[in-house]
């Protein structure tokens, strides 16, 4: 047995149960006066990935998606969450992150800490099927959130329809049905006043 091996993987173990303490900017389902963290989201992404696999836009490794979207977080144990719409923060979310992978994963065996950072790093940069159906599910997940607790969290910082649709239409890329699905409660969201209208157009 390789005790050093396994004492790494324990270490990681515990390290990784921080993402606990990560709350995010979206309001739970269940309970709209509190936000979720960062173990929540990853785990529902992880569920929704098994019964949404048959809507990405190209067939899926479904063991790599899940890899994805059950690590891609971690990072956020020492970047912190950053908001989807904090345009200052997100100056410097990539170089925060990017150190973040590097201390996290090396905690692991070395090549378990190679497969991670690459899983992760693969996620980042949307570019196979894979990727892009991962990226999909974590863009239409707060999305659905904020739905179905009427835009609260939209309301608390006043964003609008356009700003929306921008961060949010990767979703397309991994999958056009569930892009569909997204813009039809965007739109529905504007209706009901969850989100501000679009900005309106230079006459």
């Amino acid at each position: 047995m390789n005790w050093e091996r396994l004492q790494r993987q324990i270490e990681f173990t515990v390290e990784i149960d921080k993402i606990k303490n990560i709350v995010r900017y979206t309001r739970k389902i269940a309970d709209p006066d509190n936000y979720e963290n960062d173990a929540e989201h990853s785990w529902h992404l992880a569920v929704m990935a098994l019964f949404l696999k048959e809507h990405a836009n190209e067939e899926v490794n479904i063991t790599r998606v899940l890899k994805m979207v059950l690590i891609h977080d971690l990072v956020e144990i020492d970047a912190g969450d950053t908001f989807a719409y904090d345009y200052e923060g997100m100056k410097d979310k990539k170089e925060r992150e990017e150190k973040a992978a590097q201390r996290i994963f090396s905690i692991l065996p070395d090549d378990q800490h190679d497969e991670f950072t690459k899983l992760w790093r693969e996620f980042e940069e949307r570019e196979t099927p894979e990727a892009k159906f991962a990226t999909a599910l974590d863009r239409l997940q707060p999305l659905i959130h904020n739905y179905f607790t009427d835009g609260q969290a939209w309301l608390d910082h006043e964003i609008s329809a356009d700003q929306v649709i921008e961060r949010n239409e990767h979703i397309r890329c991994g999958s056009e049905k569930l892009w569909e699905y997204a813009e039809s409660i965007i739109e529905d969201s504007v209706e009901k006043g969850y989100l501000k209208s679009q900005s309106p157009e230079c006459e």
